[in-house]
């Protein structure tokens, strides 16, 4: 424990710009490699924009892993099942409260999964949308209305939800809306160039949120 308390913020108190972020790879079958574009292009984003200098080839981690604690910020993503072993949720939950962040883009069909899995990370908390004065919305990028819509599943309103450990945000996920969508590559999702701009720039917040807190 210890040393993964020392790995951690060895990380959290680095310069922002030698700071870097990982893919999180999770068992249960669903399809946590999907939108395998989203990443790279939100990471050249943000190198150009919010002067990060960030590894153009996010690396993988698994949830047991202790490669975790390497990164202040890890990405989830999928549409189908999620898994985490009682081990799993243990290191994550360790990752989180230590000073780690979890960013969650329900790419369709990983709602209920995943609020089942973070109930074993977190058994006595909830999720709970995060309030649009949040300082997650006012980085670099100003979103006075929350998080914005980006794709298109249930014609629900997009909403970003949150857990917060100690009155620290840990976890963001969005919902309803796809944000990882939006920064994939043009072709494949046929955003209109201001859409996507939205999901980069709130992408761009994320990154910038986690490496500051």
């Amino acid at each position: 424990m210890k040393q993964k308390f020392f790995l951690l913020f060895s990380f959290v108190f680095l310069n922002i710009a030698a700071q870097d972020v990982a893919i999180l790879k999770y068992n249960g079958g669903g399809d946590w490699y999907s939108n395998p574009t989203a990443i790279p292009n939100l990471v050249a984003f943000a190198n150009i924009n919010i002067k990060t200098n960030i590894s153009k080839n996010p690396k993988t981690v698994t949830v047991s892993s202790d490669d975790i604690f390497n990164f202040p910020l890890i990405f989830m993503t999928g549409h189908g099942n999620v898994f985490f072993s009682d081990d799993e949720a243990e290191n994550l939950r360790n990752y989180l409260i230590s000073g780690g962040f979890l960013h969650i883009s329900d790419n369709y069909g990983l709602d209920k999964f995943i609020r089942r899995e973070l109930k074993k990370v977190f058994p006595e908390l909830e999720f709970i949308e995060t309030p649009s004065n949040h300082p997650i919305y006012n980085q670099t990028y100003k979103f006075p209305n929350g998080i914005p819509k980006i794709h298109e599943h249930n014609k629900k309103n997009a909403q970003g939800f949150g857990i917060f450990y100690e009155g620290r945000l840990v976890v963001f996920y969005d919902y309803e809306t796809d944000l990882s969508d939006g920064w994939e590559d043009e072709i494949i999702h046929n955003n209109p160039k201001n859409i996507r701009e939205k999901a980069l720039k709130m992408g761009a917040n994320i990154i910038e949120y986690a490496f500051k807190n």
